[in-house]
């Protein structure tokens, strides 16, 4: 009983005994230390395993399955040994012409091949310059009326092409020793460099060289032009916009507005600076508030105007030490604002809030029909821009805030309509904020069974905007019904039904509040 191993010789597997192992890893070792570890030797070596696995795929082809010691001595017999084919520096044969003769196979030659090598390997088989084969088929395929060209297509699909050095070596009559697979390498290197150097001082190399360096001292040239003109016009783009915005960010600063606002690339908001600031923190920290966001914004307009002028320019100066200051500066406003931002957020800490109830006077009414008054601050508004649904508006040489109310429908425990009007406001400590929430002005109007709501509410000119809100909420009676107006769409905000019926869809209509919630009234109903 002896030992095997598994090995794979050329992408194939084989069994191997133990001591027929060790003799093949011996000899492909001794192989490696005479071709040397160089791209060369590491061709030849590939070429020697890859006839040694034909040899072994031949060997156990039958019932063998094991390849033994006394295969891969006859291998190494046949192959031969480095001490049995060391031959003196300087030696070159043929290997078509030289070596120890071997039984001849027909492959195609991809070496000398016009279309399939069918030629080339004829030529190498019956020792013929492939030429004359090439001239026989012509001869052929004119005489025989085609058949020439069939026969070579024949050849073509059924020949084999001689892919291996062992195969090339079998197609001119040679055994695929170690020296006669090394002498083929060699010769096929050494062809190649000869080429390769008859080429490389040769005419049409020196015209190719030329062609190329001027072709490519043409590209150079057009891409420095088209990469010069588009820093050109960065850098016109960079000043124009560096210089407009900073005009435009100073002029809504101090002027109050941005004359430059319809210009693009630039400053463009309609935006007063002190007096947006002045609706959100206290008076004391307005003006440092508006150096720090100048900062901010300024010196990104002053870095694309230095970078548009040293594009266009191309003048010298201390880059980093620029850099550096800019970026100091620009990194304490950030830390100044933020640190103005904090204490100021003290004043949204607290939510607070003032409710007003006013029962209905009349107390027979059966609907409550609710309707909008018209805008009073509609032509007063100063910007096209809100906060929050708050928008500024001036009146009479007085700037003050107004919002918009929200209007909810629910049921009411008694048999009376009742208004309740939240008032709420944000403040730095609960008392500020329900001074706040007082200090909104609301009003709406009762005629009857008619209430008509304002359809803004207005923040004192004295206060600041602390996210106030105005909450109203009529309560219906069971089987009492309300009628809204079709400009309520204004105000209702989300109002629960039966029918889940959307807000801009309940306008126009009588609601009758049942015990199941608010339900639309039908026109018979109404009409009795």
């Amino acid at each position: 009983m002896k030992k095997t191993f598994t090995i794979n010789i050329n992408g194939l597997i084989y069994n191997i005994e133990e001591d027929a192992y060790d003799l093949l890893h011996n000899y492909l070792l001794n192989l490696k230390k005479h071709f040397g570890d160089n791209e060369e030797g590491r061709e030849i070596l590939t070429d020697i395993e890859a006839r040694i696995s034909e040899i072994f795929s031949e060997k156990i082809s039958g019932d063998t399955k094991v390849i033994t010691y006394e295969y891969v001595e006859e291998i190494i017999k046949t192959m031969g040994t480095p001490e049995d084919f060391a031959e003196e520096a300087g030696e070159e044969e043929d290997i078509r012409h030289s070596g120890k003769k071997g039984q001849k196979r027909l492959y195609r030659d991809p070496e000398h091949r016009i279309f399939g090598g069918v030629c080339g390997g004829l030529g190498a088989y019956f020792n013929m310059d492939p030429v004359i084969v090439r001239i026989i088929f012509v001869i052929l395929t004119f005489v025989t009326t085609g058949t020439g060209l069939l026969a070579y297509i024949i050849l073509w699909i059924a020949v084999p092409k001689a892919i291996t050095t062992a195969q090339r070596l079998e197609m001119y009559g040679r055994e695929a020793t170690v020296k006669n697979i090394e002498k083929s390498i060699r010769e096929e290197i050494n062809e190649v460099k000869k080429n390769y150097d008859k080429f490389k001082g040769s005419d049409t190399n020196a015209k190719i060289k030329k062609s190329v360096n001027k072709a490519g001292e043409a590209s150079y040239n057009v891409f420095r032009v088209i990469f010069k003109l588009a820093v050109t016009v960065l850098g016109a783009v960079l000043i124009i916009s560096g210089f407009f915005g900073l005009l435009g960010m100073i002029s809504s600063a101090i002027i109050g507005y941005s004359f430059v606002q319809d210009w693009p690339l630039v400053w463009s908001p309609e935006l007063r600076i002190p007096e947006f600031l002045n609706y959100f923190i206290d008076p004391d920290a307005v003006t440092p508030g508006i150096i720090a966001v100048g900062i901010l914004a300024g010196i990104p307009l002053l870095a694309m105007l230095y970078i548009g002028s040293k594009l266009l320019f191309r003048y010298k100066s201390n880059n980093v030490a620029i850099c550096l200051s800019m970026t100091g500066l620009w990194l304490l406003a950030l830390l100044f604002l933020v640190v103005i931002s904090t204490s100021q957020a003290f004043n949204y800490k607290n939510r607070s809030s003032v409710v007003i109830t006013s029962n209905m006077k009349c107390d027979s009414c059966q609907t409550l029909y609710l309707n909008l008054a018209d805008a009073l601050y509609e032509n007063y508004i100063k910007t096209d821009w809100d906060i929050d649904n708050f928008k500024i508006a001036e009146k009479d040489g007085v700037t003050f805030l107004i919002g918009n109310p929200k209007l909810n429908i629910e049921k009411a425990s008694g048999n009376s309509f009742i208004v309740t009007v939240k008032k709420v406001a944000r403040g730095r400590s609960p008392e500020n904020a329900r001074e706040m929430a007082e200090d909104i002005i609301y009003t709406f109007e009762e005629r009857d069974s008619l209430l008509i709501f304002e359809p803004n509410f207005v923040i004192d000119k004295n206060q600041k905007w602390r996210n106030q809100e105005v909450k109203i909420t009529v309560k219906v009676p069971e089987y009492k019904s309300v009628y809204l107006d079709e400009k309520m769409t204004a105000i209702i905000y989300d109002i629960e039904n039966v029918t889940n019926t959307w807000d801009k869809d309940m306008v126009g209509k009588t609601w009758i509040m049942k015990p199941e919630g608010l339900t639309l009234q039908d026109t018979q109903q109404i009409s009795n």
